[in-house]
């Protein structure tokens, strides 16, 4: 029986996450595979070293191989960087058939109308995603297939990247032979993890904290409002640490996740007993003083993509950090006190299976990456575990090769 199977993978700054799951009958998407590896080669979400980024990535897929028993063909990958930028576009289109009615071919003429913004030629379009339409003035409208007008708008969200560095990821993934389904915005992957569609609908904030790039999105009335990469993140926390203490960086690295946090500290006695790692001790005091002015930075700059100051009224449901960074201990009290809206940290959810090692913020995007495959490509790759040896068997047909032949499977 064939079942389909999506692939995703999130190529961080400091991790590669290949997460492979079946979506079943009902629709669910259950995981059958994961793979994590350290990142080599990447810096701020860009790849500044193909040869390094390629391993890193060869080796995450073959662990997730190895875990699920399939071998992967093509993926959703996810693509960050400050390169990538976003506007908002509108379209409109005649109705001039004589029913005046609106049907799917009228959604791709008027989406075609909104996209037909002139892109340099160093960008590359990664989506148009329309944010609402209206029909002869009526706006609000979510689905107007089936009903009758004159003249169809759209608002859509374009996004764009930066070619040369998406052609660098694109060349890795297929340097391996595999192909691309297709390249998503990590924060929009993010938040089919992590997000409620109530959420989405009052007004919120999703800010991914990664490794080289928190990567924030804001939604309205139940679509995309505004996208943004800002270039601070999990690495800028650790240097601060490793520069403030005079300590080597994987040493800071692991101070930070072992006793980081960003909770004012009141116990002198914490002071008189300093915290110590591979021979280093430092104050306690220091590390959360540290990375609490960081965090503070980061929330006020998430705050500055929201217009004025009236937060409340545009993003009611608050902020929600997801992201490897925001299991910083105390960040939800932080957030509420430099915003002064709700904070929640964001778990992946919405999937089942081998999730033990996705029940983590630092995994959103590979989850999101996994239903974006589910819910935008129905026909997705189906299983077939013996695809390998078919196309072989093929080879072997088309050039007449007789006799038997000893293969080593590598």
């Amino acid at each position: 029986m064939k079942r389909r199977v999506v692939t995703a993978i999130d190529v961080g700054t400091t991790k590669i996450c290949t997460a492979i799951a079946e979506i079943t009958e009902s629709g669910a998407t259950q995981v059958i595979g994961v793979g994590i590896n350290p990142s080599h080669g990447l810096h701020k979400g860009l790849v500044v070293n193909i040869n390094d980024a390629a391993a890193s990535i060869r080796e995450s897929i073959r662990k997730a191989e190895q875990a699920a028993n399939y071998k992967v063909e093509s993926a959703y990958v996810g693509v960050t960087g400050r390169h990538v930028s976003s506007v908002n576009n509108k379209g409109v289109v005649s109705i001039t058939r004589g029913d005046r009615l609106v049907r799917p071919d009228d959604l791709k003429r008027v989406l075609n109308s909104a996209q037909s913004i002139k892109v340099p030629n160093d960008r590359k379009l990664l989506h148009v995603i329309p944010r609402n339409y209206a029909i002869d003035g009526q706006v609000g409208v979510r689905n107007p297939v089936g009903m009758h007008g004159f003249r169809l708008d759209v608002e859509t969200h374009v996004i764009t990247a930066a070619s040369a560095s998406v052609q660098n990821l694109v060349k890795c993934i297929r340097g391996l032979g595999i192909e691309i389904d297709d390249l998503v915005l990590e924060p929009l992957a993010s938040s089919e993890a992590v997000l409620t569609e109530d959420e989405k609908q009052v007004g919120v904030v999703l800010a991914d904290i990664g490794g080289g790039t928190t990567d924030v999105c804001i939604f309205k009335d139940g679509s995309i409002w505004h996208t943004a990469i800002l270039p601070v993140a999990g690495y800028q926390l650790t240097r601060d640490v490793a520069i403030g203490l005079g300590l080597p960086f994987d040493v800071a690295e692991e101070m930070k996740k072992r006793y980081g946090s960003v909770m004012p500290v009141y116990e002198s006695r914490m002071e008189q007993n300093p915290i110590s790692e591979d021979g280093h001790g430092i104050s306690y005091q220091d590390l959360c003083d540290i990375l609490r002015a960081r965090i503070e930075e980061i929330t006020r700059l998430i705050l500055l993509e929201l217009p004025g100051q009236d937060y409340e009224s545009v993003v009611p449901a608050g902020i929600v950090f997801t992201g490897g960074s925001s299991n910083v201990a105390g960040l939800e009290t932080l957030g509420r006190d430099v915003s002064r809206l709700p904070v929640r940290v964001g778990m992946p959810g919405n999937i089942y299976g081998l999730t033990d090692a996705l029940r983590d913020p630092a995994y959103a995007t590979g989850v999101g990456l996994l239903l974006w495959g589910a819910k935008n490509q129905p026909k997705a790759k189906s299983w077939n575990p013996f695809a390998f040896l078919d196309r072989v068997k093929g080879l072997l047909a088309k050039f007449n090769f007789g006799g038997t032949r000893n293969t080593t499977n590598t």
